[in-house]
């Protein structure tokens, strides 16, 4: 647990809540659940005297209420001795830290901590918490060899991009700014730091890698496109969403001037898997790696170590249950995922409303998400493929007719041309413009009292 001092309040002001931070603007006795919750998790603080959305409102940290904070967490069962509770300015902080006997409970029974909310556990969650309290996550483990000079500062600046957050990192602030986020404690980065900012992660985790690939038909005889990214995760992300960019049909539409591009399978949904594959793979697997498959028919996302300990096929989409919840709260931070467990539902509603069929999710040692592609648009596609050869054929011929009237007259304004054509004066220097991009064409002189020059 990191201490808390005025740069540190800062930079959690700045980054918001998560995993490990809590924003509460007043102090109520009912604290009490979210100290049981970062304790069921990794730890964490509660800052009082700030709203939702980071702003500081003040709240006075007087001795009486240092005491009852204190009592509220002895009251806990197993007691939990709390790491401090300081005054930074107008504000409190409680340190709380990472349970070891866990599950927790207060009096209003037991919580854990899903993302940046408070949640009340169910008999199934606490039973699976019992199982699981001896076992260290792999996301959590120190990553062996691995120091800060092996990580990116260019990744870590653009996840904090990607927050929104104005921090400036360098190599000095490093490790405070790494303590914030969860993946950097007493000197060590945990494998979900190098999951995400190591510049070489196949370094440390070998087979952290998504295999991307595209076949010709249903199965996987053919194949006619392959990439192997080795990285960290949310390059993984974009290389893949590229990936299939490339290879899946899209129709365009105009709206008020503005082109949208429709791909066959809505990207959200897309998007949503992979972030699912990404975030819930078992890391621990060795040998294993997440596919991306494009077949003609549909696109299979699998990643390997099937559903999580402690959620049913049964309820499958109904509760979330998170395997790797550092990693998870890092992509919630970025608002790359759901934050209420909400994306199965999402992707089945998504399909629906593009009229495809309905999404299939199968889980044994893997876990694969199967979206059928629609066959109208593969039609669409050659048709407007078809189109496109048909505009290009007469841009082609419209401008060997601009280079022909060129060698007849070099002097020839843009106007005639136009007249001549029967065009527009705009569509004749952007014709032009074209020829003088291929090389084809070259003007010599100025605007007036100069001539063109056919290459």
């Amino acid at each position: 647990m990191m201490s808390i001092d005025s740069t540190q309040l800062k930079l959690l002001l700045t980054e918001g809540e998560g995993l490990s931070v809590e924003f509460k603007e007043k102090y109520t006795p009912k604290i009490d659940r979210d100290i049981v919750a970062l304790a069921n998790a990794r730890g964490g603080v509660i800052l009082l005297g700030v709203d939702d959305d980071g702003h500081v409102v003040g709240e006075k940290l007087t001795n009486r209420m240092k005491a009852e904070i204190i009592d509220l967490a002895r009251n806990c069962e197993p007691h939990i001795a709390l790491s401090g509770i300081s005054r930074i300015g107008d504000v409190a902080a409680i340190e709380v830290p990472q349970g070891r006997e866990k599950p927790y409970s207060c009096s209003s029974g037991y919580f854990r901590r899903l993302d940046a909310v408070t949640q009340k556990m169910t008999q199934k969650e606490v039973r699976t918490i019992f199982r699981e309290s001896t076992d260290v996550l792999f996301e959590d483990l120190s990553c062996p060899k691995i120091v800060l000079e092996d990580l990116s500062l260019k990744k870590v600046r653009i996840f904090f991009k990607e927050l929104g957050a104005s921090v400036k990192v360098s190599q000095t602030n490093l490790p405070s700014v790494l303590a914030s986020i969860g993946v950097y404690r007493e000197k060590e980065i945990n494998n979900a730091g190098a999951l995400m900012f190591a510049n070489n992660v196949g370094q440390f985790i070998p087979h952290c890698e998504s295999i991307l690939a595209a076949f010709k038909g249903k199965d996987k005889t053919y194949i006619y496109d392959r990439k192997d990214v080795r990285d960290d995760l949310l390059t993984q992300l974009n290389e893949a969403m590229a990936f299939l960019k490339k290879h899946l049909n899209v129709r365009s539409e105009i709206h008020e001037l503005d082109r949208h591009d429709i791909y066959e399978i809505p990207l959200d949904v897309l998007r949503e898997a992979l972030v699912n594959a990404l975030v819930h793979r078992d890391y621990s697997i060795r040998g294993t790696n997440i596919s991306v498959n494009i077949f003609d028919d549909r696109v299979e996302i699998v990643n390997p170590g099937g559903l999580p300990s402690g959620l049913s096929k049964e309820n499958f989409g109904k509760e979330s249950v998170r395997r790797n919840l550092i990693v998870a709260d890092l992509f919630h931070r970025m608002d790359k995922m759901e934050r209420v467990g909400s994306g199965i539902g999402r992707m089945r509603s998504l399909m629906k409303k593009a009229h495809l069929k309905k999404p299939v999710f199968e889980s044994d040692t893997f876990f694969r998400a199967l979206f059928y592609r629609n066959p109208e648009y593969a039609l669409k596609a050659v048709d407007d493929k078809n189109d496109q050869k048909t505009r290009e054929k007469t841009r082609e011929k419209t401008r060997e007719k601009i280079l022909n009237l060129i060698r007849e007259n070099p002097e020839i304004a843009t106007e005639e041309m136009a007249s001549t054509l029967g065009l527009s004066r705009k569509g004749i220097e952007w014709q032009i413009s074209k020829l003088k991009e291929s090389g084809l064409l070259k003007r010599v002189g100025p605007d007036r009292g100069g001539h063109w020059e056919v290459e």
